[in-house]
C-alpha cells in the first residue's frame, strides 16, 4: 500500500506542507540506553492543521544496529495515527517497513531535486534494508546506468548483490572498499550504521550527488569534513540538523564552516525558495535525518489506501464512555 513511486509523491507534498506552515513539527526525544549504541525515539508531529484533513501521530521507535546482524531490522517500532477531529487512534502501522520506503523516498526526491538529470553512476555504501530501499528509490527517479556496493560485510554485500539482481533483474557489482566504490560516481547513498566516516571528500567526483543517511547522532557522521565542506550542502530541517547531524556539527566544531553553510531545506528547494545545483560540475549533499512528517504522511496514505481496499486488521482499543 505504499509504492515507491507514490511514496515520493507523498514525501514530496509533505515537505512542501513543511515549508508553507501547515505542519507542526517538535524535536525528537532519544534515549540512549547505557553502555551501548542502542536508542529508544519519540517522533511526534502533524501534518496538515485543518482538522479534516490533518494528519496526527508519531513514531515510537528502537534503533538497534547490532541488529543487522541478526533476522531482525535495526529498526523496530509502530506509527501511531490519529484523527484529529476526536482525537481517536484510527492506526497502528509496523515503523520497520515505513522507515524502510519513507527514508528511501526522501533521498528521492533530493535526488530528483539535486542530482544532474542524467546521473546514473549509482554507489551504495551499505548493504542492510536502507541499501535496497534506495536502490529502488534511485531506480525510480534517474536511469541507473551501474550499481556498486560495499558492505564491512563481504558476505553482506555479496548477499545484496544477490538480491538486487533477483528483485530488480540489475547487475550490481561488490567492491572491497568504498573508495573504489564511489570512483566516478554520480550519484553516493550513504546508508550505514557506521559512526565514523566512510566517504572523504577527495573521493567524490565532480558533478556527484550525496545522499548522506545513515548517521543521525551528533557524535556519528559518515562523511568527513572535506565531503561536506567542498560541497553545497542541503537538509530536510535546518532545526534538527543542528542539533543532530554529527556530518555537519563535527565540521562546525572543527572551525571547516559555519551554521549557513546549509544552503537550504529540501522543501525550501522544491518550492523555489531556495537554489539548488547550480553547475552540472557542482558536488550536491543532502543530509538525511528522518522526520516525524514522513511517518505522518506515509501512515495516511496507507490508512486510507487500506481503507478503500478493505484491507488490514481491525481492532477496537476502547475509550468510548460506558451507555455511549
Amino acid at each position: 500500500m505504499l509504492p515507491m513511486l507514490e511514496c515520493i509523491e507523498a514525501m514530496a507534498g509533505a515537505f512542501r506542507a513543511l515549508f508553507n506552515g501547515d505542519a507542526r513539527l517538535p524535536l525528537r526525544q532519544v534515549i540512549s540506553l547505557p553502555g551501548s549504541p542502542n536508542l529508544l525515539a519519540l517522533m511526534p508531529g502533524q501534518l496538515g492543521l485543518a482538522r479534516e484533513n490533518s494528519a496526527l501521530g508519531a513514531k515510537v521507535i528502537t534503533v538497534f544496529p547490532g541488529n543487522d546482524a541478526t533476522p531482525l531490522d535495526s529498526h523496530l517500532g509502530v506509527v501511531l495515527l490519529f484523527e484529529a477531529e476526536m482525537g481517536r487512534l484510527i492506526a497502528i502501522i509496523d515503523a520497520s517497513s515505513v522507515t524502510a520506503i519513507r527514508t528511501a523516498a526522501v533521498s528521492g526526491v533530493a535526488t530528483q531535486a539535486l542530482s544532474n538529470r542524467d546521473a546514473g553512476d549509482l554507489a551504495i555504501l551499505g548493504a542492510g534494508v536502507q541499501a535496497m530501499t534506495h536502490l529502488e528509490a534511485m531506480r525510480a527517479v534517474r536511469t541507473i546506468r551501474r550499481t556498486r556496493v560495499w558492505s564491512r560485510s563481504a558476505e553482506r554485500r555479496e548477499l545484496f548483490a544477490r538480491k538486487a539482481q533477483k528483485k530488480f533483474g540489475t547487475l550490481v557489482e561488490v567492491v572491497d572498499s568504498p573508495e573504489s566504490c564511489v570512483h566516478g560516481a554520480d550519484l553516493i547513498c550513504t546508508v550505514t550504521a557506521s559512526r565514523e566516516p566512510v566517504l572523504k571528500g577527495d573521493w567524490i567526483a565532480r558533478g556527484a550527488h550525496v545522499n548522506a543517511v545513515g548517521a543521525a547522532l551528533p557524535t556519528a557522521r559518515e562523511l568527513d569534513t572535506t565531503a561536506v565542506a567542498r560541497s553545497r550542502l542541503y537538509v530536510d530541517r535546518r532545526e534538527s540538523a543542528l542539533v543532530e547531524a554529527g556530518d555537519i556539527l563535527i565540521p562546525i566544531t572543527e572551525g571547516a564552516f559555519k551554521a549557513d553553510h546549509i544552503l537550504g531545506e529540501l522543501g525550501e528547494v522544491l518550492m523555489g525558495a531556495a537554489r539548488g545545483r547550480e553547475s552540472t560540475s557542482d558536488v550536491t549533499v543532502f543530509k538525511s535525518l528522518g522526520l516525524a512528517i514522513e511517518d505522518l504522511a506515509a501512515a495516511r496514505h496507507i490508512y486510507e489506501e487500506g481503507v478503500a481496499r478493505g484491507t488490514g486488521v481491525w481492532v477496537s482499543f476502547g475509550g468510548v464512555r460506558d451507555g455511549a
